[in-house]
C-alpha cells in the first residue's frame, strides 16, 4: 500500500491573502493528483520573510486559530486529504516557526514548532519549540505514524532519532534553504540510520536562498532480492515551481523495519549519558 505525498514547491505571494489562495489552489491540484498528504514549505504564511523589527514581526504572525490556518483545516475536510500548513505563529515572548497537520477530517492532529531555530541568523528573533511529536494519521485505508521537523532540525541527529523512538514511520520536513549535496546527504543519513521515510518540501528557485529540489527518502536501504544497496531517494523535484507527487511503499518500509538492524534495535542507551548534557 502506498502513501502519496504532494510537495507544494511554490513561490510565495506578497500578502497573507495571496498565500491563502495560492495554497488552496495547490492543495486542490494535489488532491486531483491523488495525494494523501499535501506539505507546504517552511513558514508559508509569510513566505519565510522574517523582519528583524519585532513590532513588524509580531504584526505578521498568526495564531493557530487564525482564519489563515483554519482555512486549511476546512480545506482538508472538504478534500478529505491531510494538509501540513506552515506559518509564523503568534507567541510570547517571540513568535514560533510552526507546522500544523490537519487530517482528512480537518482535525488538528499535529502542532509542531521548530526546536532548532537558526539563531545565528534571521531566526534569532524567534522562540524555539519544546518537543518533537508523533501522531497516528488516518489516511482512510490505513493508520500511519507521522512526525514533524523543520529545516535546520535535520542537522541534529537527535531530531529524527527522537521521532523514530516515538514510533514515526514518516517525517514531514518543511524547508527554506538551498538543498545542496551536503543537506541532501544529511536527509539521506537521517532516513538510513532511523529506517524512516522523510519528505522535505522546499521553496523553488526564485525564492531568495532556495533552489527547489524537494525530496522524499523512503528509508529502505536494502532489498532481499537485490545484492547491493538501493537509492533511498525515491523522488527529487527539479529547481522550478510545481506540485510534485511521490509515493512511499508502506508495506515495503514496514517489512524492512522489522527485519533490518538500524533504528532502535542494537542501541545501547545506557552508554549515551553524555548526550543528555
Amino acid at each position: 500500500m502506498g502513501l502519496k505525498i504532494a510537495l507544494l514547491q511554490l513561490l510565495p505571494g506578497s500578502t497573507l491573502e495571496e498565500q491563502t489562495q495560492i495554497g488552496i489552489n495547490a492543495c486542490k491540484k494535489a488532491k486531483e493528483m491523488g495525494a494523501d498528504i499535501a506539505l507546504f514549505p517552511e513558514m508559508w504564511s509569510c513566505g519565510y520573510r522574517i523582519p528583524q523589527d519585532i513590532s513588524v514581526l509580531n504584526a505578521m504572525a498568526v495564531s493557530a486559530e487564525s482564519d489563515f490556518v483554519q482555512e486549511f483545516g476546512r480545506l482538508a475536510a472538504k478534500l478529505q486529504m491531510a494538509i501540513g500548513i506552515t506559518f509564523l505563529e503568534s507567541h510570547s515572548p517571540k513568535p514560533l516557526n510552526s507546522m500544523i497537520l490537519f487530517d482528512r477530517k480537518g482535525e488538528n492532529v499535529l502542532h509542531y514548532s521548530k526546536v532548532h531555530t537558526c539563531a545565528f541568523d534571521m531566526e534569532k528573533v524567534l522562540s524555539g519549540g519544546e518537543d518533537f511529536y508523533v501522531v497516528d494519521l488516518d489516511i482512510g485505508r490505513d493508520m500511519v505514524k507521522v512526525g514533524g521537523m523543520i529545516c535546520f532540525d535535520r542537522e541534529f541527529p537527535e531530531s529524527a532519532r527522537i521521532l523514530m523512538l516515538k514510533g514515526a514511520e514518516i517525517i514531514l520536513a518543511p524547508n527554506a534553504c538551498p538543498m545542496e549535496i551536503n543537506r541532501l546527504a544529511t536527509l539521506r543519513t537521517r532516513a538510513y540510520e532511523n529506517m524512516v521515510a522523510i519528505a522535505t518540501c522546499n521553496y523553488p528557485e526564485g525564492q531568495p536562498d532556495c533552489n527547489g529540489h524537494s525530496t522524499v527518502f523512503d528509508g529502505v536501504a536494502w532489498l532481499r532480492e537485490e545484492p547491493w544497496s538501493r537509492d533511498m531517494c525515491i523522488f527529487e523535484a527539479p529547481s522550478g515551481e510545481g506540485v510534485f507527487l511521490a509515493e512511499i511503499d508502506l508495506e515495503l518500509l514496514r517489512d524492512y523495519r522489522v527485519r533490518e538492524v538500524t533504528g532502535d534495535k542494537y542501541r545501547h542507551p545506557d552508554k549515551y549519558g553524555i548526550l543528555s548534557i
